[in-house]
């Protein structure tokens, strides 16, 4: 299983949340290229980069995208507000190894069969998840859809991975929803990252026991809780 730091951009700084909450904001680092580099060097090999104003549509933070990209020291995956081939284009072509996609993926399915087919093994489908059911629109909009039903539905699909995130334990330290992501797993025939909650070691080795297949880890590692050289060392891959 492999580690992956979340660099999450808003207003041009790198930032957590709690709870799945915009309005609850609790770090932020005005060098977010900084934060990119300061993860890659102490050996984390994948970030996490999601533009939180596009993903909610109060704006963008494309430029500082780019920059990250330009001057990527990992690989890295980028998401938030991509709703269009020319977005997953754009984002591949400035350097990204894989797009998130959300909310139009998760709307509507015959878009996303359509980009998986036009990139195919490059994007991941985010299944935001609050109470087992779906979230998008930045969490403000809840689908009639149980997530588990959903990545049946994307196993037909070259996706390069299915990422879930347990938007009720987002930035709490609160461990992660270990149920939630194992049932994912056993569910998907692509690889699962887990989000939400991650905040011990023990947290990383379980969902590797239940073959979660990566872990995008947040506030644990900005706020030291866990040691992030360690983590990178443990979780290469």
């Amino acid at each position: 299983m492999i580690a992956i730091p979340a660099v999450d951009l808003r207003d041009g700084a790198c930032v957590q949340l709690v709870g799945g909450s915009y309005d609850h904001e609790r770090l932020r680092f005005a060098d977010p290229l900084g934060v990119a580099h300061g993860w890659a060097r102490l050996g984390f090999r994948w970030l996490h980069v999601v533009d939180l104003d596009a993903a909610t549509g109060h704006g963008q933070n494309a430029e500082l995208v780019r920059e990250i990209l330009t001057h990527r020291e990992a690989d890295i995956q980028v998401g938030g507000g991509v709703r269009s081939g020319d977005d997953i284009e754009r984002l591949l072509t400035e350097g990204a190894e894989r797009v998130v996609v959300g909310t139009r993926a998760l709307e509507e399915p015959l878009w996303l069969e359509e980009m998986a087919s036009l990139f195919p093994s490059q994007l991941i489908v985010a299944c935001d998840v609050r109470d087992r059911r779906i979230v998008t629109r930045g969490w403000n909009r809840t689908l009639p859809r149980f997530v588990l039903d959903v990545i049946e539905e994307l196993n037909a699909l070259p996706l390069a991975g299915i990422l879930v995130t347990a938007v009720h334990r987002e930035g709490q330290l609160a461990g992660t929803d270990l149920p939630l992501m194992e049932d994912a797993a056993e569910r998907s025939e692509h690889p699962v990252l887990a989000s939400g909650g991650v905040s011990t070691m023990n947290d990383l080795r379980a969902l590797e026991e239940r073959g979660v297949g990566g872990a995008i880890i947040g506030m644990a590692l900005y706020t030291g809780a866990l040691d992030a050289r360690t983590v990178a060392e443990e979780f290469a891959e």
